[in-house]
């Protein structure tokens, strides 16, 4: 490595905040105004480290003066080896030194859609939330028409998108500096969208093909698309970490699921989320062959036969271990 060098602070997300330029070597660095690099952290001494040439020649911290010394990957260094990528701190501050031969990376793509910011996401994501919102009330309505019913379901859905998007706007702000409300409030009225769709199409197609299971668990559906929404809000936040936010998303979704079937059990002694299809649709739709009137009482004997079995055994197992009166 040649000079000259340069010291970064950097942010716990690994951002550089800070970047200093030191011509030569040794360069100081501590709270003291005689070192080259002066740090505002009271954790750290008046002369904390210095950066020099070791023995066999390659770049090195070496602390001096200081009780919390240098700390690397968790563990208290005497010297550090620095080859550019090593992260090291000096009490609360996250420090890394490169050369001005340091092979930075290729430049990056940019995929952000900077004319997709401020109001438009805002007023398309409102707008959406509105209208699908009011299409479900519609939908699901089997009474008269009424105002209020519309516009308690409308006000409940903008409370909650509003405080969903604005927690994680203000998530966006602490750790990006910019808020990008109207990004996050777009997130989730695509999510209802999708959620509406989906539930409907499933509706659709368990009644048409008598595929009674598919609503029954059509709640997982729903997890999963929250999970997808917590990913876009994560990779808007940061979009340098997309393996790591996909790997969250998983397990958010694997982890809703499994709780709702636990507590499906733990309520109703079933892993289903409700035991029969309670979507009203016309008989139009429906594709599958209808069962004959036989078939069903047959069914119903059947289901009568198993009940009076399974009865039986319980009176059975009550009586076990009682005396016979005298």
């Amino acid at each position: 490595m040649s000079g000259p060098y340069f010291v970064e602070t950097l942010a716990r997300n690994g951002d550089v905040k800070q970047r200093q330029r030191a011509d030569a070597l040794p360069i100081r660095i501590g709270r003291a105004y005689d070192n080259d690099f002066i740090l505002d952290d009271r954790h750290t001494s008046p002369h904390h480290a210095v950066v020099e040439f070791g023995a066999d020649g390659s770049l090195q911290v070496r602390a001096l003066e200081s009780r919390n010394g240098v700390i690397h990957k968790g563990r208290r260094q005497t010297t550090l080896s620095l080859d550019g990528n090593a992260v090291f701190r000096l009490g609360h501050t996250n420090l890394r030194v490169r050369s001005v031969d340091f092979c930075v990376d290729a430049e990056t793509a940019d995929t952000t859609l900077h004319g997709w910011e401020g109001w438009r996401p805002a007023l398309t994501g409102l707008t959406m939330l509105v209208l699908t919102t009011l299409a479900g009330v519609w939908i699901s309505d089997t009474e008269k028409g009424e105002a209020i019913r519309y516009l308690t379901a409308l006000v409940a859905m903008l409370s909650i998108g509003l405080v969903w998007s604005g927690s994680w706007a203000m998530v966006n702000r602490l750790f990006e500096g910019q808020m990008r409300f109207g990004r996050h409030m777009f997130i989730p009225a695509c999510g209802l969208v999708a959620s509406e769709v989906t539930s409907l199409l499933i509706a659709i197609a368990a009644y048409a093909f008598s595929l009674e299971t598919l609503t029954r668990y059509d709640n997982h559906v729903a997890i999963a698309i929250v999970a997808a929404m917590v990913y876009f809000h994560l990779i808007t936040i940061n979009p340098n970490r997309t393996r790591r936010f996909a790997l969250a998303a998983v397990l958010v979704s694997l982890l809703g699921s499994g709780l709702m079937l636990m507590v499906n059990y733990q309520s109703g002694g079933r892993l289903a989320d409700e035991p029969y299809m309670s979507e009203l649709l016309p008989p139009s739709l429906r594709l599958s062959a209808d069962k004959p009137v036989s078939e069903f009482l047959a069914g119903a004997e059947q289901m009568k036969a198993d009940l009076d079995i399974e009865r039986g055994r319980d009176v059975g197992n009550d009586g076990e271990g009682e005396e016979e009166p005298e």
